[in-house]
């Protein structure tokens, strides 16, 4: 009975240690982040995001990226250009109201990280490498996407550039 007591203890105690560990690498997003895309036309910002980051830059086999944004709360600064951008026309907020991307792996560049994963838009998943920086709990990264390629307007596939600049900014405290 003792034997078994303590082969209990013990694996309770491994599993709080992994959970400890997993824990502390653990980021909790900072309420000044910025989710800013740029196409020429439209352009602005996404509010809404949301998720678990685990970083910890020297264990990368541990880190990962589980976010979303909240389709809902762009911003083109224009009122009209908001109501036409949540439409079925356009991200189809009722149909798909996130937009979320999940890494696979985080590797060490040169310049910093990137970050393999999943980008899942307007119902459609693609496969991203995401290159984002780590200074000061702050991550950086800027990336592209093809608003064709998420079957976003496709009736207009001219209208505004295809090609979406996306420059995102989040502070982040444990």
């Amino acid at each position: 009975m003792k034997k078994q007591f303590f082969v209990i203890v013990a694996i309770v105690i491994m599993a709080a240690s992994a959970f400890t560990a997993f824990q502390s690498n653990g980021f909790k997003i900072g309420e000044n982040y910025s989710v800013k895309f740029d196409g020429g036309d439209p352009s602005g910002e996404f509010k809404g995001l949301k998720g678990t980051i685990n970083f910890d830059p020297n264990n990368l086999g541990t880190s990962n990226f589980d976010v979303s944004i909240d389709v809902a709360t762009i911003n083109t600064g224009n009122g009209m250009k908001n109501t036409h951008a949540v439409s079925d026309k356009w991200l189809d907020a009722a149909k798909y109201p996130v937009i979320k991307f999940t890494s696979t792996s985080i590797a060490k560049t040169a310049t910093g990280y990137d970050a393999k994963g999943t980008l899942d838009m307007h119902g459609v998943q693609k496969e991203i490498t995401l290159p984002f920086t780590f200074e000061n709990n702050i991550f950086k990264g800027v990336f592209q996407v093809n608003r064709l390629d998420y079957q976003i307007n496709t009736a207009e596939p001219n209208h505004g550039g295809s090609i979406i600049k996306v420059d995102i900014t989040v502070p982040v405290s444990r």
